[in-house]
């Protein structure tokens, strides 16, 4: 049967805590100062690489695209801080949030956008392909839509091994229309996969908005599957716990899947190359800025309760910027990967020889 969950500060209480709508909430109310100072400080450290990696764009120091996540922090935090040991995640191209929220550090993937051999990636992949298999972290893919069905296969295997997991799979409100994205929505149902399908709106699929591409509901295209499914803001880190905690429950408890949307808003543009001057005007970035910025939410609540300050807050955002400082000199100091290892990590028969099983040649000059 369907089920849609809404998150709602009614439906939430305050779980008997004495702290009021979201943030009182179970999976709210057992956090600690330092664990809500920890997602407070992860916020920030990703708005700060964001705004470093763009510097450096424009010093043509990144080829490629760079597809920036300012804005929507809070969706990032707020899912992967659920994540247990059997749990996965994978996304699309706007990446480099949630690599940080798994605990990936700034170093390699600063270095992965300049195309350096000290990048996560061995500075192969770039911007679009930030990857942590020890993180449970599979990327980072540049095909809209392309990660979908990987997510479900990720979800297959953690129910074909008998693991209490789950697999996060994110996508942009742009894949939706993707025939891979229903596929994968149908298998997912057929087989009860331990999947939650994440589409994180931010209103805009490159330059044309939501309202003109994609017809109806998001979420609640997932009653054509059977799948429960529910839609929740996405500013405001504890909401999304809360929201996010029961679908992660269906899926490790219950091996069933689920479609979410989380309604978000990044303030750049699709990538930085988009000079986002004709599909929106700056009023409509401003009101989300001043109304329901990611960090300044969290940030509010935490000094309203007293687990924040002005002197601390003050040293989070020093050492966020020092840190991703530091990583834009790691990068630049990093040597560029060899032309000898243009043809390692393509094959893995290739890359282990001794173990290799199948003939002809892998590649050709």
């Amino acid at each position: 049967m369907t089920k849609k969950s809404s998150a709602t500060a009614e439906s939430q209480g305050d779980s008997g805590t004495g702290r009021p709508g979201f943030a009182g909430a179970s999976v709210n109310a057992a956090l600690t100062a330092e664990q809500r100072i920890h997602l407070f400080r992860l916020m920030v450290r990703i708005r700060r690489f964001e705004e470093r990696s763009l510097r450096a764009y424009q010093a043509k120091k990144i080829g490629g695209f760079l597809h920036l996540y300012i804005g929507q922090e809070a969706v990032a935090v707020g899912c992967c801080s659920l994540m247990g040991k059997d749990d996965h995640v994978i996304t699309a191209y706007r990446d480099h949030g949630h690599a940080i929220a798994v605990g990936m550090e700034m170093n390699p993937l600063m270095a992965e956008l300049y195309g350096k051999a000290t990048g996560c990636s061995k500075g192969k992949g770039g911007s679009m392909h930030f990857f942590d298999p020890a993180r449970n972290f599979w990327g980072g893919h540049g095909i809209v839509g392309g990660q979908v069905p990987l997510g479900a296969g990720l979800a297959y295997a953690l129910k074909y091994k008998g693991l209490k997991g789950a697999c996060m799979t994110f996508m942009g409100d742009g894949a939706v229309n993707q025939g891979a994205v229903h596929e994968a929505y149908n298998l997912a149902a057929l087989w009860d996969l331990p999947v939650v399908f994440v589409i994180e709106n931010n209103g805009y699929s490159m330059g044309t908005s939501q309202a003109r591409s994609s017809a109806g509901e998001l979420g609640r295209r997932a009653e054509a599957y059977g799948m429960a499914w529910g839609v929740c803001d996405g500013h405001d880190p504890y909401e999304v716990r809360a929201f996010m905690d029961g679908f992660l429950d269906l899926a490790r408890n219950k091996c069933k899947p689920s479609l979410v949307e989380l309604r978000t808003y990044r303030y750049r543009g699709h990538s930085v190359a988009d000079p986002d001057k004709t599909y929106r005007d700056k009023a409509e970035v401003e009101e989300y800025r001043s109304t329901k910025d990611p960090i300044q939410v969290f940030q509010n609540m935490l000094v309203a309760d007293k687990v924040l300050d002005e002197a601390l807050v003050g040293r989070i955002d020093a050492e966020a910027r020092a840190e991703a400082e530091a990583s834009a000199e790691f990068a630049e100091a990093s040597p560029f990967p060899d032309v000898s290892d243009i043809q390692k990590d393509v094959y893995w028969e290739a890359d282990n020889p001794s173990e290799r099983r199948s003939g002809g040649r892998l590649f050709f000059n």
